[in-house]
């Protein structure tokens, strides 16, 4: 903020290189892009693979702000020469990659719902400009004075832009609420940034604190350069394993390996003969692999974007058929669609509760599932294939 003294300083002319402006959106999209695309699917991960997730994404997500911020930086042209406090740095980017953490545990880790979002959104909103400050703050041979108007302009804009990106990104986990999301975050930071920059005058100072640990720009200049090109190899990667694409499927001209199908008390069992799985199994991915799982023992099947959970026992599985697949290759057999979203095995509700033009089945035995919603169109059909 400004006192008297400050105002009577002469402030330093700043301005800014265009093209470095332009390299930092870019790195903020190929960040923010990395991070959620590594979010899609943590929840059907075990528990250490999550944990892994969760840290790359916040190295990605993080790395990126820090990484946005500091390439503009390098775009920030004074009159003086200055530098950049090492420690408070490198504290920089580590509060950006710890904020962004906390944030991804509690969507991954606290029920999802609607509080949960916007707390998660806000820590990422706060954890944004705390970056941004504390990069500021290691300059050095000359000091950043900000306006009150530009301070709150930019926590504001940035806990709204969170909130926003994580809604979007974590209402539906399709693929395109994730290119959507990533917008939405990548341009949060850019526009972060740059309203706390216009609210930002410089002072020269008569001398650093501690030049000798300090980081002139030639020296960022690499740093930067090393962790975009990480941050660009990162997106590439991220981006071709995005899309499934049918040509890395197994060909038909190889038999397919006999894998295990799950039971429904969670135990793997080896198929019984030389033929493969009955039309009726029901794949899932698990640890890069197809395996199969009996139709007996499967609660229910929930869409989930492009694909489905299905839910056997204590487990939530990845399958790579849709809702609609799922409904025409299970035609026959016990399987009931009670909802758009939704599959069922009558065998396994525990309960019915009808409501006034809708219903609700329950699935005691099925935890991560618990209850599932009855549509009025579907209403008939269920309870005949309940007896009632």
């Amino acid at each position: 903020m400004h006192n008297k003294s400050e105002r009577e300083a002469v402030l330093l002319e700043y301005s800014h290189d265009f093209r470095l402006v332009a390299a930092s959106l870019a790195v903020s999209l190929m960040a923010s892009f990395t991070g959620l695309a590594l979010t899609r699917g943590i929840s059907l991960l075990s528990e250490t693979h999550r944990k892994q997730r969760i840290a790359m994404a916040s190295v990605a997500l993080g790395g990126g702000i820090w990484s946005m911020h500091f390439v503009a930086m390098l775009g920030l042209q004074m009159p003086i020469l200055f530098y950049y406090d090492a420690l408070l740095t490198l504290i920089s980017a580590l509060v950006a990659i710890l904020m962004v953490g906390v944030a991804l545990l509690v969507m991954h880790y606290w029920p999802r719902t609607s509080a949960s979002v916007c707390i998660a959104g806000t820590i990422v909103g706060l954890g944004i400009p705390a970056m941004h400050y504390i990069g500021m703050l290691g300059i050095q041979l000359c000091k950043a004075v900000y306006t009150p108007v530009g301070v709150v302009l930019a926590v504001a804009a940035s806990v709204i832009l969170g909130i926003g990106s994580f809604s979007i990104a974590y209402g539906e986990r399709t693929h395109r609420n994730i290119i959507l999301s990533t917008i939405t975050f990548g341009v949060a930071v850019f526009t972060v940034h740059f309203l706390a920059m216009a609210g930002t005058n410089f002072l020269p100072t008569l001398q650093s604190s501690n030049v000798a640990a300090g980081i002139d720009n030639s020296i960022l200049a690499m740093i930067v350069t090393l962790i975009s090109f990480v941050i660009c190899g990162a997106f590439l990667l991220s981006g071709v394993t995005f899309w499934p694409n049918e040509k890395f499927l197994p060909e038909s001209g190889y038999p397919e390996p006999k894998e295990p199908m799950l039971a429904s008390d969670g135990s793997f069992q080896a198929n019984g003969s030389d033929a493969a799985p009955t039309t009726f199994a029901i794949p899932y991915e698990k640890d890069s692999r197809i395996l199969f799982a009996e139709t007996s023992s499967v609660a229910a099947i929930r869409a989930e974007g492009h694909y489905t959970i299905v839910y056997v026992g204590l487990n939530k599985l990845f399958c790579p058929w849709s809702i609609s697949d799922a409904a025409k290759r299970l035609a026959g057999s016990a399987f009931v669609q009670c909802h758009r979203s939704y599959l069922i095995n009558p065998s396994h509700v525990t309960g019915f509760e009808r409501k006034k033009d809708n219903g609700v089945c329950f699935f005691e035995n099925n935890p991560p599932l618990g209850k599932v919603p009855v549509s009025r169109s579907r209403l008939s059909n269920v309870r005949s294939a309940l007896g009632l």
